[in-house]
């Protein structure tokens, strides 16, 4: 099977540019009701995937990691999302990658991101559609 039979094409996926402030980071998540939305520079690379947890880590513990503090929700206007240190989940696949590959990933993650060899973003496999798919293959051969 080819990823690309699976994929969500950027132009129908949600995304955010990292140049975004969080609070228009967090207002298109919340618009949409995700919980965790991909990044992506002004170029189309792939960034990461930012979570509500990466915001609410980053509120509480602050740019340098101190502890707990106070910030006020008028400076979410100022700090980018560049700036907010993603916890690193949703690793990419390449669009020429394997359904192992594939399947390694979805197992912990709620979407696969999908980039280019150029490592630009290309769109999304959902965990759902995966899930499809191998349900109506299962059904066509029962």
């Amino acid at each position: 099977m080819n990823v690309a039979r699976l994929l969500k094409p950027k132009q129908q996926v949600a995304y955010l540019y990292s140049d975004y402030t969080l609070r228009q980071a967090l207002e298109k998540m919340k618009h949409h009701g995700y919980t965790a939305i991909p990044v992506i520079t002004r170029e189309g690379r792939y960034v990461g995937t930012v979570a509500e947890g990466d915001f609410l880590w980053y509120l509480v513990r602050g740019e340098g990691g101190e502890p707990l503090q106070q910030v006020d929700i008028r400076d979410a206007e100022d700090m980018l999302l560049r700036d907010l240190p993603f916890a690193g989940r949703y690793e990419p696949v390449s669009i020429a990658a394997t359904v192992e590959q594939l399947m390694d990933k979805a197992i912990s993650q709620n979407f696969v991101p999908v980039v280019d060899d150029l490592g630009s973003f290309i769109g999304i496999v959902t965990r759902q559609d995966i899930m499809k798919h191998f349900y109506e293959a299962y059904l066509t051969k029962a």
